[in-house]
């Protein structure tokens, strides 16, 4: 599957990737972020969503473990759900909350820390892994599915910043 390497040198970097993949997001994609903390990953998916078109304050799901916005992608509405995992417990509460059926086709679900649901979490579309280097940030994007892939091929992000 496709990949995507980068540097991104500070937060506007990483804000210039979200905007970037808000351009190449495709309804009812599955996108994992890894990253320790402090790594990036509501950073992204803040500049992401406001570049898909949401207008008000994006929050950290932290706390709420999962926060839906209303955007448009490709001149259709869309619902994206941004979950934080952090602090489950356990993969069964992912189940308990009925968040599965959120990754139904339609609605782009965006997640950090997947490993807290892992065997009960759907596969990603896209994953996304950013680690801390120096003041930056590296970040890999891995196409793990046709609709990843097709995501890696409609961004538009230098490699190199």
């Amino acid at each position: 599957m496709p990949s995507f390497k980068a540097h991104l040198r500070d937060e506007s970097h990483t804000a210039a990737l979200g905007v970037a993949l808000a351009r190449a997001l495709l309804p009812g994609m599955a996108i994992h972020l890894h990253g320790d903390l402090g790594a990036g990953k509501t950073a992204l998916t803040r500049a992401l969503l406001h570049a898909a078109g949401h207008p008000g304050h994006v929050k950290s799901p932290t706390y709420t473990l999962a926060e839906p916005y209303q955007v448009t992608i490709d001149g259709q509405p869309v619902t994206v759900i941004h979950y934080d995992l952090y602090r489950l417990g356990s993969p069964e509460e992912f189940l308990d909350a009925g968040f599965r059926e959120d990754f139904d086709g339609r609605n782009v679900c965006i997640v950090e820390w997947p490993e807290k649901a892992e065997g009960v979490l759907p596969p990603p579309d896209l994953r996304v892994i950013l680690a801390v280097a120096g003041t930056g940030r590296d970040v890999e994007l891995q196409g793990s599915s046709a609709l990843g892939s097709s995501c890696l091929q409609r961004l538009h992000f230098p490699r190199i910043l």
